[in-house]
């Protein structure tokens, strides 16, 4: 069965468009951590009532993506997104996993 993870977060008010701007112009370098780290498939859906970013991701057999919080290429992106949406004190974002409960 495929491994997969799901989480919530959240975006502030006003900044649905350069929160899309940022992601659509994504550093080269960040992309290819994250998939070195396994992740096959990322996808990030905003809820335009609420705000709410439900994200997605497909991950590999092998991935390392609990490590990707100590690395500095990772937290330079949180601090980068932090003025955009709800954070932690380290400028990770708060994430709300979301567990599976139906596949098809």
């Amino acid at each position: 069965m495929t491994k997969v993870k799901a989480f919530r977060m959240q975006l502030k008010a006003g900044n649905e468009a350069e929160y899309k701007k940022r992601h659509d112009e994504i550093w080269p370098e960040l992309a290819s951590l994250l998939k070195s780290a396994g992740i096959e498939e990322y996808y990030i859906f905003l809820d335009e009532e609420t705000l709410a970013l439900f994200a997605f991701q497909k991950l590999g057999e092998n991935d390392t993506t609990a490590s990707l919080a100590s690395l500095p290429i990772m937290k330079k992106w949180w601090d980068y997104m932090a003025d955009l949406m709800e954070v932690n004190n380290d400028n990770s974002p708060k994430a709300v996993p979301c567990p599976e409960i139906f596949r098809l």
